[in-house]
């Protein structure tokens, strides 16, 4: 049991050390993705475009950078920017959406990809705190396991 305990242990401590290691990588990865998601975005049922819509609703941001972005997308010369960037569904009218200039009053003007990062980096002291909490239980674990093994042991002998 205190073997299993401690692969865990350095399998969470590994994934750690990796994490914090290539966090640079991971926020560069998350941006081509995003800019690659905004280029293949429609309006059918495809994940990756309900993805973006999710996360332009929830952070009140529009495009990866800003809503500028969108104009570089084949879907804004067909309908516009995204209803998902409006800042009030009612405001928000198509003809409004394929002007940039009138689109800049009624849709978030913040980029995306600064407020995922930032959101994910307030986050990652409380994982970081679960992570250590988790850790230190692990450890308890192993400490634990090896004193029962010890004393099983050392009982075997004194029945004998």
């Amino acid at each position: 049991y205190a073997m299993l305990l401690s692969l865990i242990f350095l399998i969470v401590l590994v994934a750690a050390i990796v994490g914090f290691v290539f966090r640079h990588e991971i926020k560069t990865n998350f941006e081509s993705n995003l800019d690659l998601a905004l280029k293949d975005y429609n309006v059918t049922a495809d994940p990756h475009s309900e993805a973006v819509d999710t996360i332009q609703r929830t952070l009140h941001c529009c495009g990866v950078q800003n809503y500028s972005d969108w104009e570089r997308t084949e879907y804004f010369s067909q309908r516009g920017i995204p209803r998902s960037c409006c800042k009030s569904q009612n405001d928000c009218s198509e003809q409004d959406l394929k002007d940039p200039n009138k689109a800049k009053l009624k849709v978030f003007v913040d980029g995306c990809f600064f407020l995922v990062t930032s959101t994910m980096e307030s986050k990652m002291s409380v994982v970081a705190g679960i992570s250590f909490g988790i850790a230190c239980f692990q450890l308890i674990g192993i400490i634990l396991s090896c004193c029962l093994s010890r004393y099983i042991t050392n009982n075997q002998y004194e029945m004998v």
